[in-house]
């Protein structure tokens, strides 16, 4: 589970336009900006289904580690969709949509590359 997770990113537009774009299956979106006033005029926004729980924060410093984040699909439709909206979006794939039974037998994931190099997945524990 993940209460919150933030990653740097490059160029806020560019990872904003394609997590507005790869969150969408998921029932995810853009829910919050931070003030300008109180991030030292860097852009900072939150995504989440009902609060926000993933943050970008735009950075320009070096070396920007790359991060991986999972996020919750309620099914493997889900799964699916993020995958197909994330490579739709720019994305580069990095695992498509199936089971990862390693992890555990019901795991289904999918991984992609965001713009910024960020391993982000979409994994449902469902049976099916």
């Amino acid at each position: 589970m993940i209460d919150h997770l933030g990653i740097n990113v490059a160029d806020f537009d560019a990872s904003k336009a394609f997590y507005d774009q790869a969150m969408a299956p998921l029932g995810a979106s853009l829910i919050y900006m931070v003030p300008l006033e109180y991030t030292g005029g860097a852009k900072v926004g939150g995504y989440g289904r009902d609060r926000p729980v993933f943050w970008l924060q735009a950075s320009n410093d070096e070396p920007r580690t790359h991060q991986h984040v999972a996020f919750t699909a309620r099914s493997r439709a889900e799964v699916d969709a993020f995958h197909a909206a994330a490579l739709a979006a720019g994305g580069k794939d990095n695992g498509g949509p199936g089971l990862r039974p390693h992890y555990h037998p019901h795991y289904y994931g999918a991984f992609v590359f965001d713009p910024d190099g960020n391993n982000v997945e979409a994994v449902c524990h469902a049976p099916e």
